[in-house]
């Protein structure tokens, strides 16, 4: 996975390119492995760990679309990926929420093994959605699972 971030840092500093997150049950992870490589903050403008609801919603998240899809939702990833770009001004925002195989009983809604992802680009107002199914037998497993897959549509969009 390092080589692919590698790209990503050489991509978006070459077009001038910058990133942010807004990372809910990756727990700050993609922001991590990013970081992890030199030159990261030639293109990592911010990250924000909102593992509340009451953080997402203070970052800019509509409370109604937690209301009405729940905090586990593509829609609600939409809204992540969006604020972020806004607030920090960045070409591309990520948005992540999910849950991976657990139950939450202040969110009973939204299944227990799926992460919604967008990644918003700013310059064309155009989202790309991914949908994981967190089926691997550990929470690190599973988020490396999550990880590996923006990057890789990262690359894509890039």
């Amino acid at each position: 996975m390092e080589e692919k971030i590698r790209n990503i840092i050489k991509i978006l500093t070459k077009q001038q390119k910058t990133l942010a997150t807004m990372e809910s049950c990756t727990g700050g992870g993609v922001s991590n492995a990013i970081t992890n490589i030199e030159g990261a903050s030639e293109i990592l403008k911010f990250s924000a760990v909102t593992y509340s609801n009451e953080y997402k919603i203070k970052m800019g998240v509509n409370k109604d679309i937690i209301e009405r899809y729940s905090v586990y939702s593509k829609e609600t990833a939409i809204e992540m990926a969006h604020n972020i770009a806004q607030f920090t001004n960045s070409n591309y925002g990520i948005g992540i929420t999910g849950k991976l195989n657990r139950v939450d009983k202040n969110n009973p809604f939204g299944a227990d093994n799926v992460v919604f992802i967008c990644i918003y680009d700013k310059d064309t107002n155009k989202d790309y959605l991914l949908e994981i199914e967190a089926i691997k037998k550990s929470r690190k497993e599973n988020k490396d699972l999550v990880i590996e897959n923006i990057m890789d549509k990262l690359l894509e969009i890039i």
